[in-house]
């Protein structure tokens, strides 16, 4: 059962036909519309028998069929009709391919990869509070991300702003208490790279930013680690899977290791770029001695 998101990256979709693509697959296709409740809807396929669940629409319509598919043991399928498509770079999933992403329905290879979890909530790839919190929740963030983050920066680190007074310990026993941006990620991204060399290392990536007056050096730290316990005063606005949320403190963070069924067709990569970069000093299997 393929769930399709006809809004989702300007219209990917229609444009590649994914719902007659589908349906020569042998795939049944699901059009979601305006007011559907995608897991209500989900839950009624799963009830019905669907022996594979798959999404062809952004990361946060992905993560909640991903969440399902996880709790109830089923095959996951990632077809990239987003707009950045994330969740696709770091599985592996071509996204110049989007009709041979249908290919891991009937000749997937099949594998399994970590979720991580916010307050029980299911996320596929990373969780922001602070300033991204905040600009995630702008009218304006999803035609101008750029523009909106940095507006909301210029307000809520100016004279007159206020951060959420979050709390946390990081791995060095240091403690945070004026954060600027906490990034939490399912696995860590590699340094430098908004990539994850791997989905499936048993980990959260964690970011901190401290705010500037903290005057703290550096400013700010990454680890990574099975979970995280996050203090607030009240109710804390975040960003998950680039869908604005609000969240009950305190926040409660992990990885569920190897709980998602992963199909990938077999003409795809399987792997990020990041990960196919060969190491300093490695040299092909082929080389010469």
């Amino acid at each position: 059962m393929l769930f399709v998101n006809p809004r989702s990256g300007d219209g990917a979709a229609s444009r590649t036909k994914i719902v007659e693509r589908a349906r020569e697959h042998g795939v049944e296709a699901v059009t979601l519309r305006p007011g559907d409740d995608l897991r209500t809807r989900v839950l009624e396929v799963v009830a019905d028998g669907a022996d594979a669940l798959g999404v062809a629409g952004g990361d946060g319509s992905l993560a909640v069929v991903a969440a399902v598919a996880a709790a109830h043991g089923l095959p996951f399928v990632c077809i990239p009709c987003g707009t950045r498509n994330h969740f696709a770079l770091d599985l592996g999933v071509d996204r110049q391919d989007v009709a041979g992403a249908l290919d891991a329905f009937t000749q997937g290879v099949e594998r399994l990869i970590d979720v991580g979890e916010v307050n029980g909530r299911v996320f596929l790839n990373n969780v922001s509070v602070g300033l991204y919190g905040e600009a995630v929740r702008q009218a304006g963030y999803r035609d101008s991300k750029v523009r909106t983050l940095a507006e909301t920066a210029r307000k809520a680190l100016g004279p007159s702003g206020r951060m959420p007074a979050l709390r946390l310990v990081d791995d060095t026993g240091r403690e945070h208490a004026r954060l600027a941006l906490l990034l939490v990620s399912n696995n860590p991204y590699a340094p430098g790279l908004a990539s994850r060399p791997t989905l499936a290392s048993g980990q959260l990536g964690i970011l901190v930013l401290d705010t500037p007056e903290e005057r703290r050096h550096p400013p700010g730290r990454a680890w990574s680690a099975p979970h995280l316990e996050v203090q607030a005063p009240a109710t804390v606005h975040a960003g998950i899977d680039g869908e604005a949320v609000e969240l009950a403190a305190p926040l409660e963070f992990a990885v569920r290791p190897a709980a998602l069924r992963v199909r990938i067709s077999a003409r795809h990569p399987g792997a990020p770029p990041v990960a196919r970069i060969p190491s300093p000093g490695s040299r092909r299997a082929d080389a010469q001695p």
